[in-house]
């Protein structure tokens, strides 16, 4: 893969409005998610929507819930290994909310989020390992303060909030696939 002022070439771009600008120039950590839209369910375009805060909640009950949020990840990975791409790796996405990692609040400010379509509990495709490693290592060539030991889980930076990505990752076949 690669990437050139903060886009990777290889991914589907869909603009998110939802993003700032960094308060700061290192970028130094990698954030793993799952998100599935409606909850449980793969496919249908909705986290797109989500993200491009253009969910219809005719669609589905839950839609109304969290219709009003604005978040956003710099990348998704579909079941199918799709990567797509919603903000610009040089801008804030809004990916992690409260967050903390190594006593350092406000993970938002100087990491990379990327959500795998998925659940905590379903396992994750051969395909979104594969084009999670590729990813990873294109973005650690550009970022290079982004080393093994700042690659984690939403569930590690937001503990007691967020849980995923879930017992059902596979860290050890994640951090093998990355060398």
């Amino acid at each position: 893969m690669k990437i050139e002022a903060g886009r990777c070439r290889e991914a589907l771009w869909v603009p998110s409005p939802n993003f700032g600008a960094r308060p700061c120039a290192d970028i130094s950590l990698l954030v793993i998610h799952n998100i599935s839209l409606p909850p449980g369910q793969f496919g249908g375009g909705y986290v797109q929507r989500f993200f491009q805060n253009e969910l219809s909640i005719d669609q589905h009950p839950y839609f109304a819930e969290i219709a009003e949020l604005q978040v956003s990840s710099h990348f998704l990975i579909e079941r199918t290994g799709t990567l797509v791409q919603f903000v610009n790796m040089n801008d804030r996405a809004w990916h992690a909310g409260l967050s903390s990692f190594a006593g350092r609040d406000n993970c938002n400010d100087y990491s990379i989020g990327i959500e795998l379509e998925g659940t905590d509990d379903i396992p994750y495709t051969d395909a979104q390992y594969k084009v999670l490693a590729d990813l990873t290592k294109a973005v650690q060539c550009q970022y290079p303060a982004i080393t093994m030991d700042r690659i984690t889980g939403h569930e590690h930076i937001a503990p007691g909030r967020k849980t995923d990505p879930g017992p059902a990752f596979d860290w050890l076949r994640y951090r093998a696939d990355i060398g």
